[in-house]
């Protein structure tokens, strides 16, 4: 096997390795923990990949100590996980589980100890099912992100973890990825809660933002010591042709990927072409006065998640009806005309895409905070061989050329602070089930038995060599 050389990346730098609660913690029914809206779909016939659920996932929850030392085999800077908000507070709101609150002591504590700094994501798409139920009403007749409220709870949810956690986690992520929470789970249905609404949908990605500028109020009163920031997942689109309905279905794709939520964050303004996108839906009654300016509030750091680049042409659609609560139509079609190695997700693997991305982040919100790659990864076809171990010589490629990209990014003058690879572990791919694997690490999900793969090997290489280059300590 021919192994890519290491990228260079300036001193500085950090590395680490991500998960997130729903997707590795399992233990869903257990010492307190309330159902999340992922329990509720998980469980729902249909609606994931052979029925799988995250009833146990990778049994973090009892295998936290183990998966730590992993962590500090790894020889990771810093750690990037999710708290499940209902093993917090089962209800979402109203009374604490305080057995869900030592879970998480327990997990930076050992982290800490390992010499791993903890970057806790608040949000990783597990809102407590008690809080979808629809009890509110609201834009479409439902509760959760769909109403002001839960992004209400939300920030009380983000004061009772800085509380108790804000001495000793490095870096806050409020949110991750919205636009899969708002989109993929309100107007696709391919996500938890799994309806197919249009109001619904653009209501739930305002709250999302109003949750997360909440939250950062929060974590700021509270007096946390880490940097504070969201994690989006922006894409780099192409338009198929310079056709004018080409470029106008550009446009269109811009506003649902990218613009709704980097507009309000950085530029203090709605979306330019959100009426050409969401024609009457654009300017819902979920807006009020003030809302930009909370939604604005000055972030230490943006996280960034990319695996891949899309193209895009003009497909037939239908204008929106203002009243029309099913899914919006935005006149998209998705092509792929990159001529390359996908990867078992059936992605297309194309590393320079990553630069212009970081690069268009750059020059278009110059004033925007530093950017962390909070995931970055591969999911291929993973065997054990007949030696025991797990040759994954495309993931090794995928990250080698990525991070490359970045340095690539940082050479034409983007600011890149550090990455964190998805993921340590192979984990509960949502609606794909478990036959996606992005790990660095191999899970037997019948005996739970964890196997480092040689992607593994070769970060933990590649870190190694970043630190003995630059002179940093070891860790």
């Amino acid at each position: 096997m021919n192994i890519p050389p290491f990228p260079v990346l300036p001193a500085g730098f950090r590395f680490g390795a991500a998960t997130s609660a729903y997707q590795i913690e399992g233990a869903h029914d257990e010492d307190g923990r309330g159902a999340s809206i992922w329990d509720t779909f998980s469980h729902t016939p249909g609606r994931t990949r052979a029925g799988a659920t995250g009833d146990t996932a990778a049994d973090h929850y009892h295998r936290h100590r183990e998966d730590v030392a992993l962590l500090r085999g790894l020889g990771v800077d810093t750690y990037r996980f999710s708290i499940s908000w209902p093993r917090l507070l089962p209800q979402g709101v109203g009374p604490v589980n305080a057995k869900g609150l030592d879970f998480y002591d327990r997990l930076i504590d050992d982290l800490l100890a390992a010499g791993v700094a903890p970057a806790v994501t608040l949000y990783h798409w597990d809102l407590p099912q008690a809080l979808e139920t629809p009890v509110h009403g609201g834009a479409d007749a439902g509760g959760g992100w769909r109403v002001r409220e839960t992004a209400e709870a939300f920030a009380a949810y983000a004061a009772l973890a800085a509380d108790r956690y804000g001495d000793r986690v490095e870096r806050w992520i409020t949110l991750n990825e919205p636009y899969c929470s708002a989109f993929v789970g309100h107007a696709e249905g391919r996500h938890a809660p799994g309806t197919q609404e249009g109001r619904g949908a653009l209501a739930a990605a305002h709250h999302l933002l109003i949750g997360h500028g909440l939250a950062v109020h929060a974590l700021r009163a509270a007096g946390v010591v880490g940097e504070i920031g969201i994690t989006l997942n922006p894409d780099r689109i192409h338009a198929a042709s310079d056709r004018p309905e080409d470029i106008a279905a550009l446009r269109r794709a811009e506003t649902l990927h990218n613009d709704i939520w980097t507009e309000p964050l950085f530029a203090g303004r709605y979306p330019a072409h959100e009426a050409e996108t969401w024609a009457g839906l654009a300017d819902g009654p979920w807006r009020l006065p003030g809302d930009l300016d909370l939604i604005g509030t000055p972030l230490d750091f943006l996280g960034v998640n990319f695996y891949r680049p899309l193209t895009v042409a003009a497909a037939p659609h239908r204008v929106a009806d203002p009243e029309q609560r099913t899914a919006v139509d935005i006149g998209v079609a998705e092509l792929d005309p990159y001529g390359t190695r996908h990867t078992t997700m059936g992605w297309p693997v194309v590393p320079s895409a990553f630069t212009e991305l970081l690069c268009q982040l750059h020059v278009r919100y110059p004033q925007s905070p530093p950017i962390w790659i909070t995931e970055n990864g591969s999911a291929e076809a993973d065997t054990v061989a007949p030696d025991g171990r797990i040759h994954d010589p495309d993931r090794i490629g995928y990250l080698a050329e990525h991070l490359a990209a970045v340095a690539d990014a940082m050479a034409a003058g983007a600011d890149v602070r550090g990455y964190y690879a998805w993921s340590l572990l192979d984990n509960f791919e949502w609606a794909r089930g478990y036959d996606q694997r992005f790990g660095l690490v191999h899970v037997d999900y019948d005996t739970l038995t964890r196997t480092p793969k040689d992607s593994y090997h070769w970060y933990r290489g590649l870190i190694s060599a970043h630190r003995a280059r630059t002179e940093e300590p070891a860790r």
